[in-house]
């Protein structure tokens, strides 16, 4: 029989299919969403994670298993939706002005929302502007640069948040191939995080779910 270990290996293997397959099996048997969810998925990404950080596995695998967790994720949502099972929290993700790379961008997407997390993804090139409006709806907002020619575009934001009066309603995390944390403490961001595993524990840190 189908169950949350058929998952949380098809999404460390990067199996797309049999995550897509074994989740309706296990839909189609009664087993509950949250436990496909929390044992399967966020169990699973966890794994990735902590193999990724210790050089066991690379962008390439992250990627992979990002992808069979979204295709199980795809099926569950509206179950969680409707037995309205709580998320942890709602993160607003985007590349800043004039940014046009989002690879990293949706690699934090998708392991956010396999540990959990409802992901609001802005896309690329987004004003400050948009990430204002975001903050209404968001504890998190994130920016991703990955050209050292953008990121004064992140205290762009931070500096619209300000003054639309939000800023301290919504904890801002930065990101990408430039940034560092002495940049993040120079803007006045709440936390940086140089990749997507570590990303998803700064998030979780700062709305204290750590």
């Amino acid at each position: 029989m189908v169950s949350w270990e058929t998952l949380y290996t098809a999404v460390i293997d990067g199996d797309v299919a049999t995550a897509r397959a074994g989740t309706q099996e296990c839909i189609d048997a009664g087993t509950a969403a949250e436990s496909l969810l929390n044992e399967g998925l966020i169990a699973a990404m966890k794994e990735v994670g902590r193999r990724f950080e210790e050089g066991e596995y690379f962008l390439p695998e992250m990627l992979v298993s990002a992808k069979a967790m979204k295709a199980s994720l795809a099926l569950l949502r509206p179950l969680l939706t409707e037995r309205n099972v709580p998320l942890m929290g709602r993160v607003a993700l985007g590349s800043v002005r004039g940014d046009l790379h989002d690879i990293g961008k949706n690699l934090v997407a998708m392991m956010l929302q396999g540990a959990g997390f409802e992901v609001i993804d802005l896309g690329i090139d987004v004003t400050p502007e948009k990430f204002v409006q975001a903050a209404s709806g968001a504890q998190v907002i994130g920016l991703s640069a990955l050209l050292t020619t953008t990121m004064p575009s992140m205290g762009q934001v931070i500096g619209a948040l300000r003054e639309a009066g939000v800023r301290d309603r919504v904890k801002v995390i930065v990101g990408g191939a430039p940034v560092t944390q002495a940049f993040a403490d120079e803007l006045g961001a709440d936390g940086f995080s140089p990749d997507a595993s570590s990303a998803v524990r700064k998030v979780q840190e700062l709305l204290g779910l750590s």
